[in-house]
C-alpha cells in the first residue's frame, strides 16, 4: 500500500466500495410520493392541508422556527424574503466573496446591487470587519452564508445590522440542523433561506427551498410572492387579485412529500453524520500541513460540504505555489479513490455577470448606484487563498452508512503523506 496508485501502486479505496447513493431514496420516500399523487392536493395553494403545507408545519416544529413557507428553490427564497422585506432598485446588499452564484444573484433579481465582502480564512464565512467596510447610505440588507454547514457570526453580524438599520437574510442553503449559541440558523437574522436541492442534507427529488422567519407578516408578504401576489385563505375562493408584485415561486406536493419523508429520518442521518465525519476529520487532523474544517465554540456543524486547505511551508514544500500542491494533491488522492473536487473556481465578484454588468440591459441595477467595476483577480484576499489552496469532498460523506468509506479515505491521505517526496516533484513540476 506504500505505492502511489498515481505511479502504479494499488489504491487505498477498493474500487467496488466507492459508488455512493445520494441522496438515499428508501421504500417510504417512495410511499410518500405516490400517496401525493393519489392525493389530488398536487399545488400548495390547494384547499385545506396538503403535503406542501404539511412540510412547512414539520419543518418548523423540527428546528423551531415560528413560519415556514415552501418555495420552488433556496434561490427563490432569497429573493423573496429580500422583496419582502422592501430591498429594491437603488439599494445594496452586502455578500460574501465565497458562495455559491445565487446569493449574489438574488440581490440583482431585486434590482438591487450585491456588494461583496471578503470570508474567515478558518470558517469560510463573511467577515464582519469587511461587512463594516463596506457599509454605504444605500445598503439595506447582509445576507451572511452559513458556508459548508459552519454558522456564521451571527452575534457580531446581527449586532453590526442593529447599529446601521440593517435587514439580515441568513442563506442556510447548507445548513439544516446546524446551531449558533443553541440557536438554529436561520432564525436569528430577519429570516433564513434554505435549499432543498438533491445534493443537500436534507433533499427533495430535484430542485425546492424554505423560507424560515419569525415574523408572521414577513411569512404573509413572502406566500403572496410566491403565488403571483394573490392572497390564498383556506375556505375562501381564489379571487385571481394580485394585490402587489409576485411571481409564480411554488412547491409542487412531489417533491414536498419527498423531503417531508427525508425529514423524519434526518435524527437518525445526523447522528451517523457526526460520528462518522468526526473520525474521519481526528485522523485527518495529525497530518502536518493538512488543515481540515472545524466546528467552533458554541456550534454546530452541519457538514455539508468538508473543505480542507494545504500549507506547503508546513508540509515541508517553501516556495511552491498553493495552486501547484493542490494540483499535485488532487492528482493523487483522486488516483487513490478520494473524489477531491474544487468549490467555486473563483471569487463571486470575478464571475463575469458581476464584472460585465449587464443585468437588465444598459447596467442596470449598477449605473442605479453608480457603484465602479470590479477589476478581475483583485481584492478579496482570504478568498482568493482559500480558492488557491484548498479542497473539497462533497456528498459521498452525506450517507449515513459512510463511515467505512471515510476510514479508506483516511487511509489514503495517510499514504500520500507518507510520500512527500512525490507530492514535491509533482508539486514542483507544475510551478
Amino acid at each position: 500500500m506504500s505505492k502511489l496508485a498515481a505511479f502504479g501502486g494499488s489504491p487505498a479505496v477498493p474500487k467496488d466500495r466507492r459508488h455512493v447513493e445520494w441522496p438515499l431514496v428508501e421504500d417510504e420516500d417512495r410511499k410518500a410520493v405516490i400517496d401525493a399523487l393519489d392525493g389530488a392536493r398536487l399545488v400548495s395553494n390547494s384547499d385545506g392541508a396538503n403535503p406542501v403545507s404539511t412540510l412547512e408545519e414539520r419543518w418548523a416544529r423540527r428546528f423551531g422556527y415560528d413560519h415556514c413557507v415552501a418555495v420552488s428553490t433556496g434561490t427563490a427564497a432569497l429573493s423573496l424574503a429580500l422583496a419582502a422585506l422592501g430591498v429594491g432598485p437603488g439599494d445594496e446588499v452586502i455578500v460574501p466573496a465565497l458562495s455559491f452564484i445565487a446569493t449574489g444573484l438574488a440581490p440583482v433579481h431585486q434590482m438591487a446591487v450585491p456588494v461583496f465582502a471578503d470570508v474567515d480564512p478558518v470558517t469560510f464565512n463573511i467577515d464582519p470587519d469587511d461587512i463594516e467596510r463596506r457599509i454605504t447610505d444605500r445598503t439595506k440588507a447582509i445576507i451572511p452564508v452559513h458556508l459548508h454547514g459552519a454558522p456564521a457570526d451571527m452575534d457580531r453580524i446581527t449586532d453590526i445590522a442593529r447599529r446601521h438599520g440593517l435587514a439580515v437574510i441568513e442563506d442556510a442553503a447548507q445548513a439544516p440542523g446546524a446551531t449558533h449559541r443553541g440557536r438554529p440558523v436561520g432564525s436569528i437574522g430577519d429570516a433564513g433561506a434554505f435549499s432543498l436541492q438533491a445534493t443537500k442534507n436534507i433533499p427533495t427529488c430535484g430542485e425546492g427551498g424554505l423560507l424560515v422567519t419569525g415574523s408572521a407578516e414577513l411569512a404573509e408578504a413572502v406566500r403572496k410572492g410566491r403565488q403571483f401576489g394573490e392572497v390564498i385563505e383556506a375556505g375562501r375562493d381564489r379571487d385571481y387579485i394580485s394585490y402587489g408584485l409576485g411571481w409564480n415561486h411554488k412547491m409542487n406536493a412531489l417533491q414536498a412529500a419527498f423531503t417531508d419523508a427525508q425529514l423524519a429520518r434526518f435524527d437518525s442521518y445526523e447522528s451517523a453524520r457526526q460520528r462518522n465525519v468526526t473520525e474521519f476529520l481526528g485522523r485527518l487532523a495529525e497530518l502536518p500541513g493538512l488543515r481540515v474544517p472545524t466546528a467552533l465554540p458554541d456550534t454546530t456543524h452541519a457538514w455539508h460540504i468538508l473543505r480542507f486547505r494545504f500549507d506547503g511551508a508546513a508540509f515541508g514544500l517553501d516556495g511552491v505555489r498553493p495552486e501547484a500542491l493542490r494540483s499535485a494533491l488532487r492528482r493523487l488522492l483522486r488516483a487513490e479513490g478520494v473524489p477531491m473536487s474544487q468549490y467555486q473556481l473563483m471569487p463571486l465578484p470575478d464571475q463575469k455577470v458581476f464584472v460585465d454588468r449587464v443585468g437588465f440591459g444598459s447596467g442596470y441595477p449598477w449605473t442605479v448606484t453608480g457603484a465602479s467595476a470590479p477589476t478581475p483577480g483583485e481584492g478579496y484576499e482570504v478568498t482568493r487563498a482559500i480558492i488557491a489552496d484548498s479542497l473539497t469532498l462533497q456528498k459521498r460523506h452525506l450517507h449515513p452508512g459512510s463511515g467505512e468509506l471515510l476510514g479508506f479515505y483516511a487511509d489514503a491521505f495517510e499514504k500520500v503523506w507518507a510520500n512527500p517526496d512525490m507530492v514535491a516533484t509533482l508539486a514542483g513540476a507544475a510551478r
